[in-house]
C-alpha cells in the first residue's frame, strides 16, 4: 500500500513539475514586407483614413483599435495604407504613422498573463490576459515585453 501511494505521489509531483514547464506564450515574428508593403495595426481608438497626407486632408473612413492592414511607409509620418487584399483595388487612402505598430512581432498568451505597469513584477497590474489574447509588441528589453493595450502600453514579463 505505501509502494502504491508513493508511485502516486512521485507521478503528482513529474506531473506538476512537467506543467510548470510548459509554454506560456507565444512570440510570432514580424512578417516582413509582402507583395503589396508592410502590416500595420491601429494603436489608437480610433484612426482617421485621409484622402492625402496630411490632418487638414478630407477624411475617408475610421478605423478602430487592432485593425490590421498593409501600409507602405512614406516620409513626413503618413503612410499610404491599402485595406483590401487585392492589388487592383488600390489604396484606401493616407494614415498618421504616429498611431500605428507597422510590421509588429505579436505576443499570443496560452494562459492568463499578468500585464504590469512596468518592468516589475511587484509593479501594480493593469490587466490580465486571458487565453489566446494576441496583442502587437511595440518594444523588447531584456525579460520583458512592452505590448499595446487600447492606447496605452503594459509590461510583460517573458
Amino acid at each position: 500500500m505505501k509502494k502504491n501511494t508513493l508511485l502516486a505521489l512521485v507521478a503528482a509531483a513529474i506531473l506538476m513539475l512537467g506543467s510548470a514547464w510548459t509554454v506560456q506564450a507565444e512570440i510570432i515574428p514580424a512578417y516582413g514586407e509582402g507583395q503589396t508593403g508592410l502590416e500595420a495595426v491601429v494603436l489608437c481608438e480610433e484612426l482617421t483614413v485621409r484622402e492625402m497626407p496630411g490632418a487638414s486632408s478630407g477624411a475617408v473612413q475610421k478605423l478602430k483599435y487592432g485593425t490590421r492592414f498593409i501600409v507602405q511607409p512614406q516620409t513626413g509620418g503618413w503612410a499610404r495604407c491599402f485595406l483590401s487584399d487585392a492589388l487592383d483595388a488600390g489604396p484606401a487612402g493616407w494614415v498618421n504613422e504616429d498611431y500605428l505598430a507597422i510590421d509588429p512581432a505579436w505576443y499570443r498568451t496560452e494562459t492568463s498573463t499578468p500585464v504590469y505597469a512596468w518592468n516589475e513584477t511587484t509593479a501594480p497590474k493593469v490587466a490580465l490576459l486571458g487565453r489566446n489574447t494576441t496583442l502587437p509588441i511595440l518594444k523588447e528589453e531584456g525579460d520583458w515585453l512592452i505590448v499595446s493595450l487600447r492606447g496605452a502600453a503594459g509590461w510583460i514579463h517573458k
